[in-house]
């Protein structure tokens, strides 16, 4: 992509999603990601219903006088974005590919994360982690993240989730929330089940994992259209499908409900919080269903 494209892109992203983050998502973001840490603040005198174990002794027996230290929850946060690179990314039949409403859900939390004074870091990964971000606050380091994602050049066209897992697992020290940004295409071609399912759990129980699952209506159903050339984008073979085979059709629903089922099994199963949004879908309401889901 040419740099003045480029810049045009990540400028209009900006406006539209900061305009979102002021609007809709700011009141949203903070009940839904509330900090998990608890800082001291203070001690005052008991009251009644105070809870017995905050009483600070020391203080209740220099003033002969019941005192409770008071706390505050930690509000700063560590958000990661795992945004997935890979060659199924460059696909979308309606009205955007899916790594460009990725680039515009990833602006959004970026946005709503540094308006809370939150830092922000990215991993982008497709069959390996291929770049790392650090978290930083900041506009101009979030503008950063935008152009990567929109023009970053993977080096690998496959997909790994357990890989980009890991590596959150062991580079983040801190709890994070940590957004994975993806189609979750990463199956078991024999059992169609999830590749990363043990590690998706390990990395929830160390962060607060939330699955962002961006697809497209193609890849729930074929048109009828006759003979199609059909490429995987990850690994470059070509085959020729008759796109008006009922057998064809069939199989190809089957495998989507399939690869669906287990994929929500693992969410629910590893407890991971997750929403599914359609490439020419509006994302907005998605996104709000799960904070709102997050903040109860």
């Amino acid at each position: 992509m040419e740099t003045s494209e480029l810049l045009k892109r990540v400028r209009r992203i900006e406006i539209k999603t900061r305009g979102l983050t002021r609007q809709i998502f700011a009141g949203q973001y903070h009940s839904a990601f509330k900090g998990r840490g608890m800082a001291f603040s203070e001690v005052r005198e008991y009251r009644y219903g105070d809870d017995i174990r905050n009483i600070d002794w020391n203080v209740t027996a220099r003033y002969n006088l019941p005192y409770v230290k008071v706390f505050e929850e930690e509000r700063e946060l560590t958000v990661m974005l795992l945004i997935d690179v890979s060659g199924s990314q460059n696909f979308g039949s309606a009205h955007s590919f899916k790594r460009h409403v990725i680039a515009e859900i990833a602006a959004v939390l970026a946005f709503s994360a540094i308006q809370n004074n939150d830092k922000i870091g990215v991993i982008l990964f497709s069959d390996r982690v291929e770049k790392f971000i650090p978290p930083q606050k900041g506009r101009k380091h979030t503008l950063r993240i935008i152009s990567e994602v929109l023009n970053f050049q993977p080096i690998g066209k496959g997909t790994n989730l357990a890989e980009a897992l890991r590596f959150l697992t062991n580079a983040i020290k801190k709890r994070s929330t940590a957004f994975v940004l993806s189609d979750f295409i990463d199956f078991d071609s024999e059992t169609e089940q999830p590749r990363f399912s043990e590690a998706i759990t390990i990395a929830n129980n160390k962060h607060d994992v939330v699955g962002i699952r961006v697809y497209d209506l193609r890849e729930t159903q074929i048109p009828q259209v006759g003979l199609l050339r059909v490429k995987d984008a990850e690994t470059g073979k070509d085959i020729w499908v008759d796109s008006n085979s009922y057998d064809v059709q069939e199989n190809f629903k089957k495998w989507w409900n399939t690869t669906s089922e287990s994929l929500r099994q693992t969410f629910n199963k590893a407890k991971v919080d997750w929403v599914s949004i359609r490439t020419d879908e509006d994302y907005v309401k998605p996104l709000i269903l799960l904070f709102k889901r997050r903040a109860k």
